[in-house]
């Protein structure tokens, strides 16, 4: 087991280093097709987490600038006003909106989804970005591990209760979850808060991010009926506000090495503007290519198979039939 993690560890880094950094941005987008970012969307509803800072507001920005209507969903309320009027001053679109709510509260997320149906508009693009890395293990009020009440619970739960308003936008409705390339170095676990006694934040955010992938797969096989297009993506190193908190030694080593903000977001953006008969339902982007969900020889591509264990367990945290 150490050796496999070593291994993984190991062979994320060099991959990372050659695809996910700024230069590799650069790279990969030689291959990039600019009339694809020419689509406009307006009249489209666009959902979009943890917009007010970093991927998730070059994210709201990118879709409000073609016109989109625009739901950022923020924790923090003053802050997220100020994302508002900077998107709504810089791209000129009025139609952009806050809705405010703590994404780790399973409580508040329903509360949000019951006032956001009352306005009876059809969703057709909901961007799961709202995520967090804590290095401490921290609970929330409702008694679960932080990183996991925003990655995964509060992703799956805003989800599935948007699903009706989902339903209104077929057939062009889409879920986009930001994922994350450090889900390489993770297989699936049914350990979803992390019991071992020494927390290792990196490792659970890496787990988290994992189960976002293979319940992106699973959202596209159990609703492919509904006509809504389900994608995890993961937009490579970025500089964000997230990356430079959680992560600060890393931020430093590969200072002037990370994509942009607006490039982290470009592939969230993109798939958000293709036909959805451009894209594969169930799938892992990145750079606005489909990509791999495993590296090689890092056992972790069985592991999938215990997503219905995981989504029992997730499901019933969210306390959703009740």
């Amino acid at each position: 087991m150490f050796l496999l993690k070593t291994w993984r560890s190991t062979a994320f880094g060099v991959f990372g280093y050659m695809n996910f950094t700024k230069n590799g941005f650069l790279e990969h987008s030689k291959k990039f097709k600019p009339e694809d970012m020419q689509i406009q969307i307006e009249g489209k509803n666009c959902v979009v987490t943890g917009a007010n800072s970093g991927i998730g507001f070059a994210a709201a920005e990118g879709l409000a600038s073609r016109g989109a209507t625009v739901y950022m969903v923020c924790r923090n309320k003053e802050r997220g006003e100020e994302a508002l009027s900077k998107i709504q001053n810089s791209t000129g679109n009025q139609n952009v909106y806050l809705e405010v709510c703590d994404l780790s509260s399973i409580k508040e997320i329903k509360s949000f989804a019951s006032s956001f149906a009352s306005k009876d508009v059809p969703v057709h693009v909901l961007v799961n970005n709202a995520g967090l890395l804590e290095n401490k293990r921290t609970t929330t009020p409702e008694g679960f591990e932080l990183s996991f009440a925003v990655n995964v619970l509060g992703t799956y739960t805003v989800t599935e209760l948007m699903l009706p308003l989902l339903e209104k936008a077929t057939p062009d409705a889409k879920v986009i979850t930001v994922s994350s390339g450090g889900m390489y170095t993770s297989p699936l676990t049914t350990d979803l808060q992390f019991s071992g006694e020494k927390f290792d934040g990196v490792e659970q955010y890496a787990r988290n991010k994992r189960i976002q992938v293979a319940l992106t797969e699973k959202w596209a096989h159990k609703y492919k009926n509904k006509g809504i297009g389900f994608y995890s993506m993961h937009p490579g190193w970025a500089e964000t506000p997230g990356v430079a908190k959680s992560l600060p030694s890393f931020s430093e080593s590969f200072a002037g090495k990370l994509r942009t903000s607006e490039q982290g977001a470009d592939t969230i953006v993109w798939l958000a503007l293709q036909p959805k008969e451009k894209l594969v339902s169930g799938a892992f982007y990145f750079d606005r290519a489909e990509a791999p969900k495993h590296l090689k020889l890092a056992g972790t591509s069985k592991s999938h198979d215990l997503i219905d264990s995981v989504i029992d367990t997730v499901h019933s945290m969210a306390a959703l039939d009740s």
